[in-house]
């Protein structure tokens, strides 16, 4: 074993020790963006300790319809009901608090949409825009600025769907649909451009559900199933390197949709939602290998929905 005597707080140096090779320290932030009611406030919690969430700085646009991905180092976040605004990116550097700065743009004007990312390339899937649903799936290298390039096409054109990744595979789940809602479940491969292709189906048919994940699985919370006004409290999963169907996994303290879901590699977060149209401030966890119900963590500054959340340590990277 090497001699590290004399570095007090390799956590305060900014690396850590794993065996024998030095590698940079991450310190684990989830954050929320943005929310309905004209919102462009950036919020963070640190995902294993319980508690409040704090400002971290503001985003350039008011984003209702807003959804997040990240790296390691970047958190982007997308969408807003604005005119004139609906295909503006936004991004923050995650473990610095401050305002955020214009990345680029999408390809197509666009909110509500599902988003997914490994450590270099973010992925931003279907929306609704010019036209009410899309299936334009579009993506960027987080590490530097640009424009958004074409990736290929989503199975079903929808919006207010989740989207979430492990390292190597994004996941697009539910959704409004023209008519309806799907139970729809699709992925793409990260790396490589092209279309989706069919994963499996949901428990049910909803939209305005929220979705995280760890590396190898997969969640799925609240919504509004068969196009109606009821939310549902049900949390659902899937084995993201495999195909199949939702499986349950729990019940959220109560019904809600537009919530934003975010993760560590062990908890996953959903913040805010509407629960029977009021919007809320709780934040709420799972842990993601087991399955059960829901556990409050702390509350937003104020009740939204239709916000976006990230994180720094997600189960894409």
């Amino acid at each position: 074993m090497p001699n590290y005597s004399g570095v007090w707080d390799l956590k305060e140096q900014g690396v850590a020790v794993k065996g024998d090779r030095w590698q940079q320290y991450v310190e684990p932030r989830v954050l929320f963006g943005g929310g309905n009611n004209n919102q462009n406030v950036i919020q963070y919690v640190s995902p294993s300790t319980l508690g409040n969430a704090t400002d971290f700085g503001d985003l350039i646009v008011n984003r209702q319809g807003c959804s997040g991905l990240a790296s390691v180092i970047r958190g982007i976040f997308v969408g807003t009901s604005v005119s004139g605004q609906m295909a503006t990116i936004d991004y923050v550097t995650i473990l610095t608090t401050g305002n955020a700065a214009d990345f680029g743009d999408l390809t197509a004007l666009g909110y509500f949409m599902g988003t997914c990312s490994n450590n270099t390339r973010g992925v931003f899937g279907n929306r609704s825009g010019a036209s009410n649903f899309q299936n334009t799936i579009d993506y960027v290298t987080i590490a530097s600025t640009g424009n958004a390039t074409d990736f290929g096409d989503d199975t079903v054109a929808r919006n207010q769907l989740c989207g979430f990744a492990s390292p190597t595979r994004g996941i697009f789940t539910g959704g409004a649909i023209s008519g309806g809602d799907t139970d729809v479940i699709t992925y793409i491969t990260i790396a490589s451009t092209g279309n989706a292709t069919d994963f499996g189906d949901l428990t049910e048919a909803k939209y305005g559900v929220a979705g995280c994940s760890s590396k190898t699985r997969g969640i799925i919370a609240g919504g509004t199933p068969d196009a109606g006004s009821n939310f549902t409290n049900v949390i659902e999963y899937i084995t993201i390197p495999s195909t199949g169907n939702g499986t349950d996994f729990g019940d959220l303290l109560s019904g809600k949709q537009a919530m934003a879901g975010a993760s560590s590699t062990t908890r996953g977060l959903f913040g805010g939602g509407a629960d029977n149209s009021v919007e809320q401030d709780v934040i709420q966890y799972i842990t993601i290998s087991s399955t059960g119900n829901a556990t409050d963590f702390g509350n937003l500054d104020t009740g939204k929905q239709q916000l976006g959340g990230t994180s720094n340590v997600h189960g894409g990277l």
